[in-house]
């Protein structure tokens, strides 16, 4: 009997089994899910969807804005950020907190439900992974800026120097370093180990040999042998393996960088697995976010589903309900600890100066995404579309909320002060929007941005279900 990776096209059944349609729709084969996806790759430059031409010149000048904000940054220094005394901290680690959030749903698509052997994965976890990438890759730049002098960040890591300065092992942000450096080399790792077999698809059906080349190099000399799929499988669930406890311990790592502290409303113990539940809520309303409009401009209706966007829309629904269970024990314990100075933040972060942040975070986080409880609102693409905005929205208000009402009324009345972001604080938060979106953009039309082999592997199993191989013949 012959594998999957060892049939010839002309071998190739077609699927009679209803069932793949919510896969891949009617009508698929090996040889057409290879053309559909590596044909987007492939498409030549002059047939480039319109809207594709516009997002990525938008983003385009977007990462110059980001260069700018920069260059004002390095140049006059840290004073062109609205930080002051007491709120030390402003949008730099709201949206280090918020970057680091969205590339959780990447990791917990590719190796969780891996393990779990959830196959409705196979048509977003690619393109989930990489935005687990770029969106580590924007949240880097924050610490880094608000270092003040980031030339010197090389000061985090332990290196042997003459002068004797070693960095600080108790402090939580000392953690944040090794925790995102180690989060983004593993999620590297497993990203370009899972593209191998389809960088060979890509090479083997190149129309020009420069495109041979490159892909035969990225490819590491794939041959889809035996040993090669053996090696592959090791080697891909290890990496799960490895990938699984990142997800929770890394956001639960820059949650003690307020749950270690003093501060009312940071002082807390509920912190890590609201932090987690919420890093995985604002991923998946990222990923639908983004393939939402995407699977429509290049017509992959057929490859990403309903079934793939209900899948995720429940999985947003459910961290949503953690992340609201989250919000009610925090307004519970700030009553029942009898701490004056916690129930004091707490009111003052609802009737305060910033409540109205507050009352959006709890009308897009809580109350509007209740409606995907409805199978209509989640087959709905464009309400699921609008509802994953609002979300993102809502979660980058909750970092707002969490950093600045805490911090800018301190517990003496005379260092109480207001944080207002400057232009130079938005310039460089929308900037990184648009770098994230650029990447986004190239990345979908250089790598396959669907597994191809694993959709294979899907569309075989639901048309054989009863093919069962024995050890010998994989």
């Amino acid at each position: 009997m012959a594998t999957p990776e060892n049939l010839k096209v002309s071998e190739l059944p077609e699927i009679p089994d209803p069932g793949a349609d919510e896969i891949l729709g009617p009508g698929h084969n090996y040889a057409t899910v290879t053309e559909r996806i590596g044909g987007i790759v492939y498409t030549p430059w002059k047939r480039w969807p319109g809207k594709w031409w516009i997002g990525a010149i938008i983003s385009f000048i977007f990462v110059n804005l980001l260069m700018t904000a920069m260059y004002v940054l390095f140049f006059r220094g840290i004073g062109t950020w609205g930080v002051n005394i007491p709120i030390g901290w402003g949008f730099a680690i709201i949206n280090f907190v918020w970057w680091i959030g969205i590339g959780h749903a990447g990791t917990l698509i590719s190796a969780i439900l891996f393990l779990l052997r959830q196959d409705w994965r196979t048509s977003i976890n690619r393109f989930s992974e990489a935005m687990t990438l770029f969106a580590v890759a924007c949240a880097g730049m924050f610490p880094i800026l608000h270092l003040g002098r980031p030339w010197l960040a090389y000061w985090l890591f332990p290196y042997p120097n003459s002068m004797w300065l070693w960095p600080q092992p108790r402090s939580p942000l000392e953690w944040d370093v090794f925790a995102v450096s180690t989060y983004g080399t593993v999620s590297l790792v497993f990203w370009y180990c899972g593209l191998i077999p389809d960088l060979a698809s890509m090479r083997d059906m190149a129309p020009h040999p420069w495109q041979q080349r490159i892909y035969g190099i990225l490819s590491l000399g794939w041959r889809g042998s035996a040993i090669h799929w053996h090696r592959y499988q090791k080697a891909y669930l290890l990496l799960a393996g490895l990938s699984t406890p990142l997800v929770l311990s890394v956001h639960t790592i820059v949650s003690f960088d307020f749950a270690i502290s003093i501060i009312p409303g940071w002082h807390t113990t509920i912190f890590p697995p609201y932090f987690v539940a919420g890093a995985i809520y604002s991923g998946f309303a990222m990923v639908l976010t983004l393939i939402i409009p995407l699977r429509s401009w290049y017509n992959m209706r057929d490859l990403i589903t309903l079934r793939h966007i209900d899948a995720a829309a429940k999985f947003m629904l459910g961290t949503g309900l953690i992340v609201a269970y989250g919000y009610s024990m925090e307004a519970f314990m700030s009553w029942y600890s009898g701490d004056p100075y916690e129930k004091f933040m707490y009111w003052n972060r609802i009737t305060g100066p910033y409540g109205f942040t507050y009352v959006l975070l709890i009308l897009c986080n809580i109350a509007l995404p209740q409606s995907l409880w409805s199978r209509r609102v989640r087959h709905n693409i464009g309400l699921v579309w609008v509802l994953s905005l609002i979300v993102n929205v809502g979660m980058w208000l909750e970092r707002f909320v969490i950093v600045v009402t805490s911090l800018h009324r301190d517990f003496l009345p005379s260092s109480w002060g207001i944080y207002i972001p400057t232009k130079w604080d938005w310039a460089t938060y929308t900037g990184t929007l648009g770098f994230f979106m650029l990447l986004i953009f190239l990345f979908v039309r250089l790598l396959p941005s669907i597994s191809i082999f694993e959709v294979r592997e899907v569309v075989h199993h639901i048309a054989h279900p009863r093919e069962v191989y024995t050890e010998k013949q994989l």
